[in-house]
Parts: C-alpha cells; structure tokens; sequence
C-alpha cells in the first residue's frame, strides 16, 4: 500500500505535443492516487495513461477527445476518489533470496541476510510505475523505510528474473539487461510474456507480495545427444520467419502446443543493406506497461504501399535502411516499393516506385543504396508474415520485442492477409523525399522553462544538421548546444515518439518509435504527430529547421 494523497496536493497540467498533455503531482503516492482516478473514470479517446515519478502522461486520439476536454477531465478527477475505492489484487511473486548483493547490502543497512529477506517479504508492495524494459515495475511500499544505493558501477549482465532493490524501489528484471540495481533473489516467475494477456505480470497500481521458496534442485544432466545437438536445430531457429511452437507462461503448468504450421515460403532474402526489419502499425495503447508503441517510422510511406499492392493499412511489411536490399522470390508475388527514393529492379529491369509490380518466382528484387530519404518500404501482396508480439508483427529494436531484423538466408513467409484487387494505375504525383533544408513544426512540450530564453530561441532560429547517431530509437542532432536556465534532475516521466529530450551536452534527440517509454531528460518541445513521418526520412547530413505549429 501507499500513504494517503494530502489533501493540499494540486495537479498541474503541462503541454506534451499536439496529442498529449503531462499532468504533475508533488509526490509519488499521489502519482499512484491521480493514475488509479483517471483509469477509473477513462473517457473514450484516451490511447494511454503513463505514470511516473512525479507524473502521469495523458495520451489522446485528437479526432474523438481534444486536448482541451482532456485538460477538463484531469481537472475535474479527484485523486481522493481511487484512494477510497476497494484495493487491487495482489500478485504473488516467489523468489529464492540467494541475491550476489544480499551479504553485503545487508551490511550496508545493518541488518542480517536474514532479517533483510524478512523486512522485504513482510512488505506489501506497489507498482508505481513501468519502463526501463517492457514488463519493468517499479514497487514501492510503506514497509519499506531504506534507500538503497545503486552500484558505482552497473553490471554489463543481469539475468532474467534478478529481484533488486534501487532507491527506494524493489523491482524484477524480466529479461536479461545491463544494469546498476542491488540484487538480492531471483523469482522464476514470468514477468513479462508477449502470447500473455496483460502481457506484463506487474502492471501500474498492482498490488505484490514477495513470496520466500527454496532453490530448485539442480537438473540432471542432458543425454549426450542432446548436449551435441547444433543450437539452430536445437532451438528451431532455421524456421521460417513466422513459425510458431507455443504459447505460456513459464511459470504455468506444462506449455499447451498451438498448432501454428509453417506457412509457404515467399521469398529468401539475399541482403539486407544497413538494417531491415518487418514492421506494420506498432503497438499503440501500451506506454504503461513498458512497451513502445514501434511500428513503422514514415506511417505514410507503409499505408501507401500496402493499398498499391491492396492490403489492409495495418498489415506487415518490410522497413529497409537505405536501401541496399535484395530477395529472390519462391513464388509469384506483387510487391510495391515507397518511401525514399532508390533504383528498384525486379529481375535486371527497372521498376518505378510507388507502383505495383509483379515479382515472378526465381527473379531476384533489387533496391539500391537510397539517393533521397532514409527507409524504404516493401510491401508483398498478402502481407508479410512474422510472429506477433503483443498483437503487432513490429521489431522493437530497442527492447527486442519482436521479430530479429532480417539477415541474409531469412526465408520470408505471406501472412494470408485480406486483400482487395491490385487498384488501378495510381497517378498521384509523388516525388523523392525533400533534400534541402527540412522543416519540421513543433508543439509546446512540458519543460521548456528548464531552459533559458536564448536556448528556447535558439531552438527555432539555428539550422540543425542530423547527426551519424539516428536510429529507430531516436535522432541526435548537431548544432550549437542549448543552455539550462535551472540545474537538477529530472524524475522520469512519460515519453513519447516526437519527444525532443535534451540531455547534459544541449544537444537534441528527438525520439523515434522505439523510444523509451519514460525518460529522465527535460523535454523541450515535442514535433507534431503529422510532421513524424516526413522526419523519418531524415538521413545523416539532413538540415532541419523548426518552427511553431498551429494549434487547434
């Protein structure tokens, strides 16, 4: 549980962008209150809910509720309603308490292995929070008195499951990441499972009791064949891209096998070029369970492909990096190819982007390194098939949920899609993406007064330069650095794809569909969502300006 909201805590509502707003609180117990009010009394319209430290971001569909009755609503919720209401369930978390921290934290606090393993079972446990990883909960409890120091200097390696404690928080590494938290057990529990539904175990304002058990007795030994037995065969990792085994928790009883057979082959892929990865429309509506919402970074660019080859819009296609791609395909297929403009042929001729095109088996697809813009898309008729992950076939390349990026041999499979006839000669226009200086309208974000009047100027008034450092996860810029009007740090707050941070050096990085989740940089302004498409195209050497959007 969680002290009471005092009755003098007040919400400040802070501007996110175009599609957002931040609303701040004073403290984390009243973060949790305010969270737990507006999810009870959730208007439609609202995409997500984001709680952090200090805050909970308001995520919105502008078309069904406006940023200003999203303002109304966060004003009128009282948090004191949520605080009186009946508690959450609780979850049970085992864990064996053989921490390679325990010892000596328990040193550090004064206290025994034995009596710290106690303090933290007897604890009842709130998640405040995610992020840092999907299925990532940040616990707090009254029960729990100490703050506990993070190591000087973070482990390169911590295992899935690792129980740690950090501040005042206690928390579960779902999969294996770096990481600077004290760890004192290990829970064999199934944090975060994409089949699952909720896919996260702890999710925002679940209540959780540690559960003290014994360790496992050790596995007997694999038979020699089996030890033998090549890794790839061994784990099923030459499927076809798409192939499934089975769904489950792994702290469930036995898997359930879900026959899943493999579907036809569609086409092999040759090469790959800098990165290429499958995408659709991502994972909109997770922010608060520690998932991005991903999907294809020029949205656009993938609509338009999938309806030239008669696709639904949210079907799965391929994002390649500047080009440089090539397949050979296994049957006869259609494709269309949009986005940056690069030399496409299909079997030795050339072919016009923005055009349905048949590829006849046995011919290879070729898409040369892009002379204008950054990632191309591919999309086959029928879609293209990969595993879906929290209901999206997207690679997060940030967290790893998702499909691996393609590598040459990948033998790529058709999801089966609905599909309508291949329309008509299309006779839009179109035309490469914009080569001369890139104008991008920005909207308020929430701590633009961390910053002096200069540097807000400076924003607007300097020409950036994209910077080798741009990826799906976010875009650095290069420029004159932008000066703090106040020192400190941040608590970590809500994020969202657009989201310009600006860390210690001053200068930007505007973050990209894998983005984190939440984020303990000041976010300066935030570009609209309209403008995040043409931003994607934005390569290297790319020159930027901003300016002030119009605001509804």
């Amino acid at each position: 549980m969680v002290s009471p909201v005092p009755r003098r805590d007040t919400v400040r509502i802070l501007p996110f962008g175009d599609r957002a707003v931040l609303a701040e609180v004073d403290s984390l117990a009243a973060v949790i209150a305010l969270h737990a009010a507006l999810a009870a009394d959730r208007p439609a319209g609202v995409v997500d809910l984001v709680p952090a430290a200090r805050t909970v971001l308001v995520h919105v569909d502008p078309v069904r509720l406006s940023l200003a009755a999203a303002r109304a609503w966060i004003a009128a919720t009282d948090p004191h309603t949520a605080a009186t209401s009946a508690p959450a369930p609780t979850v049970e978390l085992p864990v064996v308490y053989d921490g390679a921290d325990l010892g000596d934290l328990a040193d550090l606090l004064g206290l025994s292995p034995e009596a710290l393993v106690a303090r933290h079972a007897a604890a009842v446990w709130t998640v405040a929070f995610t992020g840092f990883a999907p299925g990532f909960g940040y616990l707090v409890s009254d029960d729990w008195p100490f703050d506990v120091p993070r190591l000087a200097s973070p482990r390169t390696r911590v295992p899935a499951g690792a129980v740690g404690l950090a501040g005042p928080f206690a928390g579960a590494y779902p999969r294996e990441t770096p990481g600077g938290w004290q760890l004192i057990g290990t829970t064999p529990a199934a944090l975060f499972d994409p089949d699952a539904d909720p896919p996260a175990l702890l999710t925002p304002g679940a209540r959780v009791r540690f559960v003290p058990i014994a360790p496992a007795p050790p596995a007997p030994a694999a038979p020699a064949s089996v030890r033998e037995q090549p890794a790839a065969e061994a784990t099923g990792a030459t499927r076809a891209l798409g192939a499934e085994v089975h769904s489950h928790r792994p702290d469930s009883p036995d898997p359930v096998p879900i026959p899943d057979p493999t579907p036809a082959p569609a086409f092999e892929v040759l090469t790959t070029g800098p990165r290429a990865t499958v995408q659709d429309l991502g994972r909109p509506g997770r922010l608060a369970e520690g998932i991005a919402v991903s999907g294809a970074a020029d949205r656009a660019a993938l609509r338009t492909a999938h309806r030239l080859v008669g696709n639904p819009e949210d079907a799965a296609a391929l994002e390649i990096t500047l080009g440089g791609f090539a397949a050979r395909a296994r049957t006869d297929l259609w494709v269309a190819v949009t986005g940056a403009w690069a030399p496409i042929r299909i079997d030795g001729h050339p072919v016009d982007p923005y055009t349905a095109a048949p590829w006849p088996a046995g011919t290879d697809l070729r898409i040369d390194l892009a002379a204008h813009g950054a990632r191309v898309y591919l999309a086959v008729r029928g879609g293209v098939d990969a595993r879906p992950a929290v209901g999206s076939r997207s690679a997060d390349t940030l967290s790893g949920l998702g499909p691996p990026p393609l590598a040459p041999g990948a033998v790529v499979a058709l999801a089966g899609d609905p599909v309508v006839p291949v329309p008509p000669l299309d006779l839009h226009p179109w035309a490469p993406p914009e080569d001369a200086v890139l104008e991008v309208p920005l909207a308020p974000g929430p701590r633009a007064a961390w910053f002096t009047d200069a540097a807000r100027g400076a924003l607007f008034e300097q020409t950036w330069t994209v910077s080798a450092a741009a990826d799906r996860v976010g875009i650095r810029l290069d420029g004159a650095p932008l000066e703090r009007a106040r020192d400190g740090e941040l608590p970590s707050e809500g994020m969202l794809p657009g989201a310009i941070q600006i860390p210690p050096s001053g200068l930007p990085v505007i973050l990209g569909p894998d983005g984190p989740v939440t984020g303990g940089y000041p976010v300066i302004a935030v570009v609209t969502d309209a403008a995040r498409d043409a931003l994607a195209q934005a390569r290297p050497g790319t020159r930027i300006r901003f300016r002030h959007a119009t605001l509804r």
